[in-house]
């Protein structure tokens, strides 16, 4: 015997004991998939044989089988269950997750499970338990259907038991292994010349009864192929045609469902254009009508596809009922959520779904027409009302781009007019107003993000509440917030005499990555930056949804204004936005926005406070106190007593102190406005459509160029040298190159790998290495940090923490521009932008 299994669903085996479910179990089923009421008495009472344990295991038993079925797992459930009030809760628990029930029935002679219990020594009981076992299952076996099992298997010998075999097959709705390419075509209604012209604009060559794809493309319609327009059975025609050629697949949408039942005879309301279909029906043989009935009666509520990622239904789907199978599945698919109330016009009262949608698939749906196609929350609603004068639409995927047709006319008159939806007057798109109030559950607590370019990272509770303290406080408009840039680590420090880094421990480490060519930016001494500049202030409105005037936006590694003079920055933007155009880099990047990581300069912008009481006061303290401890100790030696040594001591501490102030002065340069300021950009990091890691970083540097050529008053093109790390003299050049911008009083280089996004063992090199010249580190150390008891210290840093952190940052500011690009919800961009501020808060020690 072939037993079919819809798989993920409930299996509940039935049998007198000594039947043997669990040797069935164990032979057709995963260890984890079986929940054993055996199991579970000694789970909870350390004895399988303990009867008086039952309640309190199948409490346990059904709160395991709830988890599973929720989790979308098949899970068996081995117990006698010959009695209806023990399987009542089990096909509850089905319901209550939208699964199938299957009942395997063991029916085993009485005799044949006696003895078998006879020689087990746990089983020693009368021949009577067996009896009365079997014989409430024989009276339980024909009423099993009416107590909600969706089909029945009766294995009556040990012949059949040992012959069965279980097949398991997909639900209706798991199309997760076909992955597209999908045009999927919005509601239909009966506008044949629009779906014909549309099919055309999509490349699709439609034929007599059907339609194909040179590049083998597959359709999906999202229902609602019939009523209110002039040509139902020409579209019937044309999509049956294409479902049965394999082409494409079709959902039901309610009208088709309604046209179903009066096509079946039933009793119902001849509204909402279902004339219009019956009496173009009439005029077609009763053999179409016919086929046209069982076309529909064979639609799936909707489809689970490409591996979980697309859903599609008519009216939508939300996450808990994706991939389920039940009358309640259905009836969302095909009607959305409703209060069960009509408003003014007779039309039902929809609750927005989409708006609390969390899902991970996104959901393509129809149903309700709409002006434009309207994304929200990983949703996308594609009718555009054809039949009412507006649009026919198709969404391509994965391209996520939509194609649509004007409607030839308006067939039929709406009972509501086609609106825009809320904020669209002012630019905004559904998506954006939704965004305008954040949920704080989105981010606090401890959370793990996935990300495509690195591992999946943990933010801990304490680190979430600190970023969250950071933004709430100090923020930009959220908005803006689509990037944090990552930290960056040093090399491992130099054995060179006299320094702490060098070049050459940078080079080892991608070296020993695998990398064999890097990229040597010169490190300015600025404040790292994010510069979003768009083309117009329509372009910020339209793309970030923000109404405050303005074309952009400046701000921190911390999120917080660059500026706090927004004249400065506005006239900044500006400048930028003025220098792509000139450049023809919106054109050419077909872009009206890009994200830019910047180094703005000079560091006085946003670190005068800083130099004047920190390094200030110490360089000043420093020089002031050693120069009157010098002036004494040459006193001393006037006067004959020892002090020249002492003199030696305080004169090189001095100099350290004298070199310390100038390396700071070197970098605190007058700040008064827009004239002072510079900005050195580095990654063109994303614009409309793309996120560009997968240019090389010479790319980005010679694209940025091409802008900063067009005003170098403001735009600071960065210099830069590639390195062939296997070759001696590409190496050698590489050094010399960074010793003469370190002796010159630059701060030093940043090295990076030439391909923005290394594969392989490369993956796991840093996204970049600072390394910096020796009067810099002054700064950071301190005046005495080159004296050689110092420097033997310094040497024993660590920088394993601080790489982690990098390659953590790195892969979560890159998730959260991918998923900005992708257009997902602000809540899914901000999760990864509140990891990376987050992490900022582990300890590391942050002169690394």
């Amino acid at each position: 015997m072939l037993i079919s299994l819809p798989d993920p669903s409930l299996v509940v085996l039935m049998g007198p004991s000594g039947s043997g479910k669990s040797t069935f179990a164990q032979r057709h089923f995963k260890p984890t998939e079986v929940l054993s009421s055996d199991f579970f008495r000694g789970l909870v009472r350390d004895d399988e044989t303990d009867q008086s344990a039952s309640k309190d295991a199948f409490e346990v038993l059904h709160l395991a089988a709830r988890k599973r079925l929720a989790a979308g797992k098949l899970t068996v459930i081995d117990a006698t269950n010959v009695q209806e009030e023990v399987r009542r809760p089990l096909i509850a628990i089905a319901r209550e997750h939208d699964f199938l029930a299957t009942a395997i029935v063991l029916d085993i002679p009485a005799r044949v499970c006696h003895a078998r219990n006879e020689g087990r020594e746990n089983r020693r009981f009368g021949p009577y338990v067996t009896r009365q076992q079997s014989s409430l299952l024989r009276r339980s076996i024909r009423g099993l259907r009416r107590e909600g099992f969706r089909a029945v298997h009766v294995l009556s010998s040990p012949e059949q038991m040992d012959t069965a075999a279980i097949e398991r097959r997909p639900l209706w709705t798991d199309r997760r292994a076909e992955t597209g390419p999908f045009d999927i075509i919005g509601d239909v209604h009966g506008c044949h010349e629009e779906l014909v012209e549309l099919l055309g604009m999509l490349e699709w060559v439609v034929e007599d009864g059907g339609a194909r794809h040179p590049a083998g493309r597959k359709a999906i319609f999202v229902g609602d192929l019939v009523d209110r327009g002039p040509a139902t059975p020409a579209v019937l025609r044309l999509v049956m045609g294409m479902v049965e050629s394999g082409s494409a697949l079709c959902v039901p949408g309610n009208h088709d469902a309604k046209l179903l039942r009066k096509l079946q005879g039933r009793d119902v309301r001849i509204t909402h254009g279902l004339a219009q279909s019956l009496e173009q029906l009439e005029r077609e043989p009763p053999e179409f009508r016919e086929k046209v009935a069982g076309f529909i009666d064979g639609l799936i509520s909707h489809y689970v596809l490409d591996g979980g990622k697309l859903v599609v239904a008519h009216a939508g789907m939300k996450e808990a009922y994706q991939g389920r199978a039940s009358g309640r599945v259905r009836d969302f698919a095909l009607y959305g959520e409703t209060t069960g109330e009509s408003d003014e016009l007779g039309l039902p009262v929809r609750l927005k779904w989409a708006e609390d949608y969390r899902g991970k698939a996104l959901v393509v749906y129809g149903h309700t027409p709409v002006v434009a196609p309207e994304w929200l929350n990983g949703t996308v609603n594609i009718d555009t009302g054809c039949v009412f004068g507006g649009g026919l639409t198709a969404l391509r995927y994965p391209e996520r781009e939509t194609v649509s047709v004007t409607a030839r006319r308006v067939h039929c008159v709406p009972a509501r007019p086609l609106e825009a939806s809320p904020g669209a007057a002012a630019g905004l798109d559904p998506q954006q107003l939704q965004d305008d109030v954040l949920d704080i559950e989105d981010v606090v607590g401890r959370r793990i993000v996935t990300t495509r370019h690195g591992p999946r990272i943990t933010v801990r509770k304490e680190n979430a509440a600190a970023a969250l303290e950071a933004i709430s406080r100090f923020s930009i408009d959220p908005k803006w917030l689509i990037y944090a840039p990552p930290t960056m680590s040093p090399p491992e420090t130099t054995s060179v005499e006299g320094l702490l880094e060098h070049p050459a421990e940078a080079f080892d480490h991608y070296l020993g990555h695998g990398i064999s060519r890097v990229v040597c930016e010169e490190k300015h001494m600025g404040s790292r930056g994010v510069v979003i500049a768009c083309r117009n202030a329509d372009a910020a409105r339209r793309r970030f949804g923000v109404l405050e005037p303005g074309a952009g936006c400046s701000y921190t590694r911390t999120g917080r204004p660059f500026f706090g003079d927004r004249a400065l920055e506005a006239a900044l933007l500006e400048r930028v936005a003025r220098a792509f155009e000139r450049a023809g880099l919106w054109d050419a990047l077909g872009t009206d926005w890009v994200c830019l990581d910047c180094e703005i300069l000079p560091w006085s912008a946003k670190a005068s406070s800083l130099i004047r009481e920190q390094y200030a006061a110490v360089g000043a303290a420093a020089r002031a106190s050693l120069g009157a401890a010098l002036e004494l100790a040459g006193r001393l030696a006037e006067r004959g007593l020892p002090g020249n040594e002492l003199s030696s001591r305080l004169s090189a501490r001095l100099q350290n102190a004298e070199l310390y102030t100038e390396s700071y002065r070197r970098y605190a340069r007058p700040f008064a406005g827009i004239g002072d300021v510079r900005v050195a950009p580095f990654h063109l990091l994303a614009s409309e459509g793309k996120v560009h890691v997968d240019r090389d970083h010479a790319w980005h540097m010679e694209t940025l160029r091409a802008a900063c050529r067009e005003d170098e008053e403001l735009l600071l093109a960065t210099p830069y040298t590639v390195v062939n790390l296997t070759d001696t003299s590409s190496r050698e050049a590489g050094i010399a190159w960074w010793n003469d911008l370190t002796e010159r009083g630059g701060e030093g280089m940043v090295v990076k790998p030439y391909e923005f996004l290394p594969r392989g063992k490369g993956a796991r090199a840093q996204p970049a290495v600072k390394c910096r010249g020796r009067e810099y580190l002054r700064i950071i150390y301190g005046p005495e940090y080159t004296r050689p008891e110092n420097l033997a210290r310094l040497r024993s840093r660590g920088t394993a923490a601080k790489r982690s952190l990098a390659l953590r940052e790195f892969a979560l500011g890159i998730e959260a521009l991918e998923r900005f690009v992708a257009r997902e919800p602000l809540r899914r961009v901000h999760e990864c932008v509140f990891g990376v501020l987050a992490l900022e808060s582990e300890p590391v020690d942050p002169r690394l």
